[in-house]
C-alpha cells in the first residue's frame, strides 16, 4: 500500500551525481589534499616504526610517567612489550600514526567549530543538527564518497576518521565554555578586558577540564574508525582485523585486537592524565580534597 501511495525519492542517485560533480570539479584540490596528507603520515609514520621497538617503546613509557606516575609507565611498557612480542608493533606505529594525524586535524577543526558555536546561539543551531548527523550515520558509509575521492590508502582512512570523530570536540569545547560561570566572565569585561582576552584567559582554562574529556573522545572515535577504515587498505592494525575477519583466522585476529586494546587503553589513560594536570584541574581537585 505505501508502495503506491509514496514515489520513490531518488535521493541516493542525487548523492551520487553530486559526489560524482564535486569529485571531478575539484580533483586537483584533492590531489593536493591526498599528497600532503600522505606526506604528513609517511613523515609520523617515519618517527614511530624507524627507530627500534625499546626507543619509542620507553619514550611512550617516559610520557606516561609524565602525565601519571609510574604505574601508568610500566603498564605501558609490558603492553608494548606484548604487541611486539606477538610481532604487532610495526602495524602498531602505523595505527598510532594515522590515529594521531587524523585526532590532531580533528580537533584542529573541532575546537574553533565549537568556540564559535558557544559565543554565537545561531550556530550552535545550525552545527547541532550536523553534529548528531555525522555522529548517527554508520561509520562505514564514510568510506564510501572518501574512496571514490581518494581512492585506497591511508588518505580515505584519515579523510573518514576526521569527519567521524570530530563531533564530540565540537560538542566538548561548546558545552565547557558555556558552563563557565558568567559572573566571571562579567568580571572580565568590567575590567576592561576584550572578548578575546577573555576567551583566552578566562573561558578557555576554565573550560580546558571538558575540553580534555572531548579530545579523549576524539581520539578514541578514531582509533576505532581507523581500524574499520582498514577496509579500504588504511594500513595498520585495521588490515591484520579484516584478514583475520575474512579468511577466520582466530590466532591473527586476537592478536590484533588485543593490540588495538592496549594502543586504546594507553591513549585514554595519557589523554585522561593531561586533562588532569590542567591547573583548573588541579584546583579543583585541591578544592574537593
Amino acid at each position: 500500500m505505501t508502495d503506491t501511495l509514496v514515489p520513490r525519492i531518488p535521493l541516493g542517485d542525487w548523492i551520487d551525481t553530486f559526489v560524482s560533480w564535486i569529485t571531478t570539479t575539484f580533483r586537483p584540490l584533492f590531489r593536493f589534499v591526498k599528497d600532503v596528507l600522505v606526506g604528513v603520515y609517511d613523515a609520523l609514520d617515519t618517527i614511530l616504526a624507524s627507530p627500534p621497538f625499546w626507543v619509542v617503546a620507553v619514550v611512550l613509557a617516559a610520557l606516561a610517567f609524565f602525565v601519571k606516575g609510574w604505574k601508568l609507565a610500566l603498564g605501558s611498557l609490558v603492553g608494548f612489550v606484548v604487541i611486539a612480542g606477538v610481532d604487532q608493533w610495526g602495524n602498531a606505529m602505523d595505527t598510532l600514526a594515522l590515529v594521531l594525524l587524523s585526532a590532531a586535524i580533528a580537533l584542529l577543526l573541532a575546537v574553533p567549530l565549537g568556540i564559535w558555536a558557544a559565543r554565537d546561539d545561531r550556530v550552535s543551531a545550525v552545527v547541532r543538527p550536523v553534529l548528531d548527523f555525522m555522529q548517527t550515520m554508520p561509520a562505514f558509509v564514510y568510506l564510501i564518497p572518501t574512496v571514490v575521492i581518494f581512492l585506497t590508502g591511508p588518505v580515505p582512512g584519515i579523510i573518514a576518521t576526521i569527519i567521524f570523530a570530530m563531533a564530540p570536540g565540537v560538542r566538548f569545547t561548546e558545552l565547557g565554555i558555556r558552563q563557565v560561570d558568567s559572573e566571571v566572565v562579567e568580571a572580565g569585561h568590567a575590567f576592561g578586558s576584550t572578548p578575546g582576552r577573555i576567551l583566552r584567559q578566562i573561558q578557555l582554562p576554565l573550560a580546558l577540564p571538558t575540553i580534555m574529556a572531548g579530545v579523549n573522545q576524539v581520539i578514541m572515535l578514531s582509533l576505532s574508525m581507523v581500524v574499520i577504515a582498514g577496509m579500504v587498505g588504511a594500513g595498520g592494525l585495521g588490515n591484520d582485523v579484516v584478514a583475520a575477519l575474512s579468511s577466520i583466522d582466530i590466532a591473527l585476529g586476537f592478536e590484533a585486537g588485543l593490540s588495538v586494546v592496549i594502543l586504546a587503553m594507553f591513549l585514554d589513560r595519557v589523554t585522561a592524565g593531561l586533562g588532569a594536570k590542567a591547573p583548573v584541574a588541579r584546583a579543583l581537585a585541591a578544592t574537593r580534597a
